[in-house]
Parts: structure tokens; sequence; C-alpha cells
């Protein structure tokens, strides 16, 4: 008996004629082919084990890329771009001029929708279904969400227009796998989970074999799912009330269930809502055992596993902030912290296992984080809300109405601030400084290393007001850490290296390669800390004695900390010349943090290299 091979599925189309049998051995080797390509180049590995035989599924019923996939959140999408065309590329996974870890549409036709923030894809299906239907189209529209991406108010925003869109075709396909990033929370999550008890799911499993093994017409096969399955879960009415059909619990790695419920669903078209549930890390015994722990790794032996190696011996700067968090919590009983589902990325796993009542993760939902955090400031509280940069966009309208109009006490750790590496453009931290620093009275501070990032903390919690303190991905230089709680003047610089006529102004991580590029400028180096408030008195007494300024931070330059320092000369009539040094206006793509930085002229060789071909010139 023949069995057809990996390595002849080119794209779609070769998985449509397959029989069941066909289809699961491409399925085995699919999730075998994953499990050592992540090991290789490391990246999402749980999650995109979990989807194999459903992503199998999809591509062999649905005509793609006609019909349209969205995958939400993004990063199990690894079975997908193996089975469209890319399997020869996933050595390239985010890596420098590699594929994106995410789904692009530049990259692919297959890819209908980029996505890497969650809980988009009702909202984009949505949208391309209703273009559908107004250009005559006959097309297929399949959002494929997570459970914790359905905890986010913007899946159920597009679930509740949906419900009002005539004439349209959406198949939401809620891909159960009790796990999101951190465990899940909410009621959401206690909902499904009441789906699944008392052997229900099992019941419902076989109740959707036995209707689908005989192919009963289309009006037969509806009322024997409302009779039968539909009829076992009373809160499936949640989805239907919102207009849509629920069918499921189904079993997500059993392609005999998957396979004729897809086809069948296909068929009935409209607003079809369909429950799979999948298992994290299926397949592979140690990332079902710790699926967290091989949510995102780095390169590993699939036959050992992740070693857990002693601790590095430089701290990462989430690191910092989760020992920091605890030592301020133990001396502020008022101290509560927020984490819109980044339990273990924000280092908050210490802090919730000794301080549980003052733990909250609300879930992925941005919004929610930042206003819930205004009520408790509100009460004399004082909420820190460990959140990544690029996840504060998501609560940008609170963070100024909700917060700073208000100007209360709400303390924001942004981590992943600045290059974040193999994420790439989708989970860039380049925008906080510009954001933040527009919105009146927000404090921004720029930590330039370890312990200036716990200074810094302790300094903007004590602030009475709204303040960020921003802090790249990864370790620093290698700064001890001191173990006090000192605080420092807000809005205060310090000069870390004296010279001449030419000063260099750090806001952040920058600061060693500037110290570096300065020995062979001779320039003055000076660590400004705080962004907003700007240290003017310091920038002018310099402007006395320097000549021209150059200004370097890991930040997009429109509007950034440069752009502060120009305003400020510009208001005391100070006429120096400023060079600014930082991320351009451009996305910028996955790939080492290092390299993208000495790409982009930010290590120590390219700065001097900037500063004197601004400054000074060599005679031609």
């Amino acid at each position: 008996m023949t069995t057809v091979s990996l390595d002849k599925i080119n794209s779609p189309a070769d998985l449509r004629p397959l029989g069941r049998a066909d289809l699961k051995n491409v399925s085995e080797q699919l999730r075998e082919f994953i499990l050592h390509s992540v090991a290789r180049t490391g990246g999402h590995l749980s999650s995109n084990l979990g989807t194999v035989e459903l992503t199998v599924a999809l591509h062999h019923v649905f005509e793609t890329p006609h019909d349209r996939i969205v995958w939400d959140v993004g990063h199990q999408s690894y079975p997908h771009k193996i089975l469209t065309g890319r399997r020869d590329l996933m050595g390239s996974l985010r890596q420098q001029g590699g594929i994106s870890g995410f789904p692009k549409r530049s990259e692919s036709p297959y890819d209908a929708f980029g996505t890497a923030h969650s809980s988009t894809s009702i909202s984009a299906v949505l949208g391309m279904a209703v273009a559908a239907r107004n250009l005559g189209m006959s097309r297929q529209h399949i959002a494929v969400i997570g459970d914790g991406a359905m905890t986010a108010g913007m899946a159920f925003e597009a679930l509740n227009n949906a419900g009002v869109t005539p004439d349209v075709n959406v198949l939401v396909v809620l891909n159960d796998n009790d796990m999101s990033i951190s465990p899940p929370v909410g009621a959401l999550n206690r909902y499904l989970a009441r789906l699944m008890s008392g052997g229900f799911y099992a019941a419902a499993k076989n109740v959707g074999k036995a209707v689908l093994q005989h192919m009963p017409p289309m009006l037969e096969l509806a009322r024997r799912f409302e009779g039968h399955a539909k009829g076992m879960v009373s809160s499936a009415t949640l989805f239907e009330e919102l207009g849509f059909n629920y069918v499921g619990p189904i079993d997500g790695h059993d392609l005999d269930a998957l396979v004729p419920t897809l086809e069948n669903l296909k068929a009935l078209g409209g607003l079809q809502f369909l429950h799979v549930v999948t298992k994290k890390g299926q397949g592979y015994k140690l990332a079902e055992a710790d699926p967290v722990l091989y949510h995102g790794p780095g390169k590993f032996d699939p036959e050992v596993g992740i070693q857990k190696s002693a601790a590095p011996a430089r701290q990462t700067f989430t690191q910092v902030f989760g020992r920091w968090l605890c030592d301020m919590a133990q001396v502020d009983d008022r101290l509560i912290g927020i984490t819109p589902a980044m339990r273990e990325g924000s280092g908050m796993v210490e802090f919730e296992q000794r301080f549980p009542r003052r733990y909250f993760d609300v879930g992925i939902a941005e919004q929610h984080a930042v206003t819930f955090a205004a009520g408790l400031a509100c009460d004399q509280l004082k909420p820190v809300v460990a959140i990544y940069s690029t996840f504060l966009q998501r609560g940008y309208d609170q963070l100024i109405h909700d917060v700073a109009l208000q100007n209360l006490d709400v303390t924001f750790a942004l981590d992943r601030a600045g290059i974040v590496g193999a994420d790439g453009a989708t989970h860039a931290g380049n925008y906080d400084i510009a954001y933040l620093r527009c919105i009146p009275n927000m404090v921004v501070a720029t930590p330039s290393d370890e312990n200036e990032a716990r200074l810094l903390l302790s300094t903007c919690y004590h602030f009475a007001g709204p303040a960020s303190v921003r802090y790249p991905r990864g370790a620093g230089c290698g700064a001890p850490v001191m173990a006090s709680l000192d605080t420092v003047e807000i809005g205060k610089g310090v000069v870390r290296r004296q010279g001449q006529n030419l000063a260099l102004l750090v806001f952040g991580t920058l600061l060693p390669a500037a110290l570096q590029a300065a020995e062979s400028l001779d320039a003055t180096v000076v660590d400004m800390r705080f962004v907003k408030p700007l240290d003017t008195t310091l920038l002018l007494e310099l402007s006395v004695s320097h000549r021209a300024f150059v200004t370097l931070e890991e930040g997009c330059l429109m509007g950034g900390a440069g752009s502060a320092v120009l305003e400020a000369l510009s208001e005391a009539a100070c006429h120096r010349p400023v060079l600014q040094l930082g991320l351009p206006d451009e996305f910028i793509d996955h790939g080492d943090q290092g390299a993208i930085l000495r790409g982009l002229g930010l290590d120590a060789a390219g700065i001097e290299q900037a500063v004197r071909a601004r400054f000074l010139p060599q005679p031609d």
C-alpha cells in the first residue's frame, strides 16, 4: 500500500483528491516536520502541533486561496505555511530575510490577512464576506480563533455585527485548546469548560459521527444536529442568540469528524460557528505536558526536549521587573499587578504565587486592563499594568481618556520596547515614546540598563499620576542590580561622560554603544532617563559649552525623544544643530535584535560614523 508523502504536497490542491487515510498520513508527517523544523529554528511549537489536523481538513475542504482563511492570532499557522508552498522555506522562519512566524499578505496569496495581534479574525472575514456579497462573488470565509483570543471584546463586537449582516458566508472555527499563552482566565473559559463537562464531549462527538456517517440530506442533517448534538448544550445559545448556527464541540484531531462536518457547514453557508477541541502540543509528549514551556522555544533537541539550564549571568529586563514588582508589593500592600494574558512574558509568575489576591490576569483585553487599573486608582490602590509596548497601542483611548485625563495614579511597565527580533513588525515596540509623550500628565522614563530599570520603576511607582517605564526584550549590558527601592528625581538626566563640543543625549539602552562611540569622538554622554518631563535645564546648560547635539533612541524618530529635544531648543530660542538617531519611518522586519540595530547604524560604529559624517566631514 502506497502512502502520500508530505514532500509531494506543494499546495492545498494536492490535498483535495486524497482520501481520509492519506490525509491522516499527511497529518502525521506534518506534525513530525513541524517538531523538527521548530527545533532547528526556534518559534511557536505547542500551538502548531495542536492545529495540524484542523489545517489539513480546512485546506482539503475549502478552495483556498479563493476561499479565505484567517488565522487568529497567527502563531498557529506553521502547518498552513507548510501546506501552501513554503515547506522548503521553514528553515528561514523568523530569521532576517526569511519567512514570518505569522500570516503575511505579501508572503503568500494563501495568507488572506496579516495577523499577530489577537482577536481580529472575525472582523476581517466579515469585511471580506461583505465585499464578496457586494461584488457578486461566491466565496467562503473562515476565521480560526483560539479560546484565548475569544476573551477579547473585539471578537464579540464582530460576532454582534455579523449577526445582523445579511447574506454573508462566515464560518467561525473556535479552536478550543484550553490555553492561550498563559493559562486561560475569565467567565468565557468557564463557559467553555461547562460545554466539556459531564462526559458531554464524548457523547456529542459520537452523535456527530453517527449523523455524518450516513450523510443524510441537508434538512435532515440540520434536524438531527438540532435534536441531538445542539440540544445537549444549552450554553450554545450564547452564539445562537448572536445569529450563528452552533455546531460542536467535536474532536479537532479526528479527521473522520472534521472533514464531513466542514463539508456540511460549507454547503449550509450563512453564519456558522464550529467549536473544535484540540490539545496544545498534540503528538509530542513533552509539549503536551508543558505547553507553556514549549509555546515559543528557542532551538532544542526534540529527542531530549528543552533543558532548563542554570540562570544566565545577565538578568533580562523582564526578570528585573518581576523581582521589583514582588519587592515593592512586599512593602506596599496597595500595589495591584495587572497583565492582559502575559503572565510569563511579563515576568509575573512569582508575583502571582506570592500575592494571588493582588494579581489580575484580565485575558486578552488590553482596553479593559487599562480602565480596570483606572478604577482601582480611583480608590487609592496602586495598579501596575505590565504590558508589551505593542499591546498598549490597543488600549490607547483608555490610556488617554480613563487614566491621563483624570490624572490617575497608574504605572505602566512596558516590556518589549524597541526592536523585538524574531516577532518582527507586528510586535515592534517602536512607537511608545511618540504616542506617550504627547499625552498630558504622562511621565515617560527610558532606563539605560537593568539597575536603572529598577530605579525608574520605583520612581514612577511613587509618582502620583500616570507614568510609564519602557525597557527592551532580553538582557541588558549586565549592570548589577541593587536590592533597594531607591528613587531618583523625576525629569533629571545624568552626565555619564564629560567631553567637549558634542553632546550625545541617550534615551534608553543605547547608552553603552554611545559611550563607546564617545571615546573616539571625545563627546559628552548624557543618560537623559526621562523623555517627559525632559531635563531642559541640563539641555540648556550643555548648549552653552557644546556646539551640537546627537539624540539616540530605540524608538521611532518621528515624534520621538529627538523631537522632544528639538521642541525644547526651539522654545528656548537656542540654535544648536541636532542629529537624531533612531528607528526610521518604516516597518522593521524580523531578525536578530543586534543585527537589526547594526544594520540601522545604532551600534557604536554606526553612531560614530553618523556623527562624523554630519559634524566632522573629511576633506575631499
